[in-house]
């Protein structure tokens, strides 16, 4: 029997790796040729990219331009053409809904501002959703009524819902702004407005919470925070984290990171779990029916990060009446000595007013 020599084995290998990356290659391409697009303006591009980006099941994100009168527009000609900045998303229907991509769009923007966004005025920076056909007029007209509806902006909503026109893909050095020019890319988006706009309104800026796999997490949390995120378990009462935490500052999601409660709505319940009155917001939490334990409750969980928190009881003392009992080990508490440095500065003039 002949012995295969090293050479002779490592090329092998070699080729063995160039088609399996090719593989892979034409499988990925395969699978964005089948995705859907939505398109979307929001004002600067640049800053559109990264919320959607971040989706499972969003392809690429693309940054361009649409809506004007002249073909093959430049960064140079665009405004004058007639059209404005948006980005093309190519998604897989199937693992991210075009209703999820909306809801991160509101997000990104003021849709109560007609003249421009934040700092960058004029119809060339606008907001808009772009529809290719009439499931996603529907969603998106059933989607800014919803949204008009909880009276999130004092202002009418005035973002337009259009037919799309002919999408033409940006310079490439527009494409993905955000990671070829970070510095130039955070001084911009910072001075711009757009990020105190939204903490304002939504409280957690351009944050969006990374999807991980159940051997990530199983790696990232302890046994008992696993349980209970994401197997609905109940830790002890009394012997957790925070039952008796009584300094100031937020607490977030173990798993996203998403901020939830904080500590001027923390009270003693006596039931030994930590307890609050209120979330910071409410978009910030879902409510859902709980029937298990032959009773009727009502279950807590993240809205981005979806983990199971706790459950909401109408016994709480005022002003809400609420007591939102909570499991330590689905939160992590961030001081407030350390919200700047840990990305939440946002929450520091809460702190200051107080």
């Amino acid at each position: 029997m002949k012995m295969i020599g090293p050479m002779v084995l490592n090329a092998s290998l070699l080729l063995l790796g160039f088609a399996l990356v090719s593989l892979l290659s034409a499988s990925v391409a395969g699978a964005a040729e089948k995705g859907k697009k939505a398109i979307f303006a929001g004002g600067c591009f640049w800053c559109m990219e990264k919320p959607f980006e971040q989706l499972d099941g969003v392809f690429s994100v693309t940054s361009g331009y649409i809506g004007g009168r002249t073909s093959n527009p430049t960064y140079g000609n665009y405004v004058a053409g007639g059209h404005i900045e948006a980005i093309e998303i190519v998604y897989d229907p199937d693992r991210v809904s075009y209703t999820k991509l909306l809801e991160i769009f509101w997000r990104q923007i003021d849709p109560t501002d007609g003249g421009g966004q934040f700092v960058d005025r004029g119809h060339a920076y606008t907001s808009a959703i772009f529809y290719r056909d009439e499931e996603q007029k529907q969603l998106a007209e059933k989607s800014r009524k919803e949204l008009a509806m909880r009276k999130v902006f004092a202002k009418p909503l005035v973002t337009p819902i259009i037919p799309a026109t002919t999408f033409f893909p940006a310079e490439e050095y527009h494409q993905d702004y955000y990671k070829k020019k970070p510095i130039r890319y955070r001084i911009y988006r910072g001075g711009s407005g757009r990020d105190k706009f939204l903490a304002k309104i939504w409280g957690d800026g351009e944050r969006t919470a990374k999807k991980w796999s159940e051997s990530e997490l199983r790696k990232r949390l302890t046994p008992l925070q696993y349980r209970v995120t994401q197997e609905e378990d109940t830790e002890p009462a009394f012997h957790n984290e925070f039952s008796e935490n009584k300094r100031a500052g937020i607490y977030v999601d173990i798993v996203s990171g998403e901020p939830l409660f904080s500590s001027f709505d923390k009270f003693d319940s006596g039931t030994g779990w930590p307890s609050f009155t209120r979330p910071l917001a409410p978009e910030r939490v879902v409510e859902r029916e709980d029937r298990k334990f032959f009773t009727t409750r009502t279950e807590v969980r993240s809205r981005e990060g979806n983990s199971h928190l706790g459950h909401v009881f109408a016994d709480g003392p005022p002003p809400t009446g609420l007591r939102y009992c909570i499991n330590s080990a689905s939160l992590r508490f961030i001081p407030v000595a350390e919200l700047e440095q840990e990305g939440y500065g946002e929450f520091l003039t809460l702190f200051q007013k107080k």
